[in-house]
């Protein structure tokens, strides 16, 4: 295997967000951890209200307690029709113990006989940067669109499949890796917050 310059740890327990952080950042040279390869037993109790809070809370306190670099995002999605919700609670909508088709199946659901002009969305992504002293900074990523009749494509996590981005003309979940970063929420926060990483990680190499 090759040389690592350090490790950076990613707050969360979902391989597949691990995944798209590391290829969105993939010229850094360093070991992307989840909570389970750092073996981080113990879970942040998210009561921020909003997004910066619970993305914050969870970067500062990882970083402390292992001692590491550490990323920590909340996202979300806010539907115009349902006021806004999920919002904070996307992670958790429907109740605990769901899968992700749940989620959107319970969504369509909620959503069933709205029309398409009123199922206006967006996903919402705050990202923290943390280091064993504190945080580093924040960045901020939006992605507009609507929610699907139904759901389409493979591709992405979550309730990418009923995303729908009105410019191209597909579900979240149909894009190509490489086209979903360039406007996904997640990839425009993480380019935001990539300079602040990249100093941090050459900070840690001195």
């Amino acid at each position: 295997m090759r040389d690592m310059v350090g490790q950076v740890l990613v707050a969360t327990r979902n391989t597949g967000k691990v995944a798209e952080l590391a290829d969105l950042l993939r010229d850094l040279d360093v070991a992307w951890l989840s909570l389970d390869e750092a073996g981080v037993a113990f879970e942040v109790e998210e009561t921020g209200e909003t997004f910066e809070e619970n993305a914050v809370l969870k970067a500062t306190t990882y970083a402390g307690a292992t001692g590491l670099l550490t990323l920590a995002d909340d996202s979300g999605l806010e539907v115009d029709a349902l006021g806004g919700r999920p919002g904070v609670y996307t992670a958790r909508y429907g109740g605990a113990g769901l899968t992700s088709i749940q989620r959107y199946e319970r969504l369509l659901q909620e959503l069933a006989g709205v029309p398409w002009k009123r199922r206006t969305a967006r996903f919402r992504c705050m990202i923290a940067l943390a280091g064993p002293d504190g945080l580093i900074g924040t960045a901020a990523g939006v992605c507009e669109g609507r929610i699907a009749w139904e759901p389409a494509g493979s591709g992405g996590f979550g309730y990418d499949p009923v995303f729908y981005l009105p410019d191209q003309g597909l579900t979240m979940a149909q894009l190509p890796a490489e086209e979903k970063h360039k406007i996904s929420h997640r990839g425009r926060a993480v380019a935001a917050v990539a300079p602040l990483l990249r100093r941090a990680v050459k900070d840690g190499e001195r």
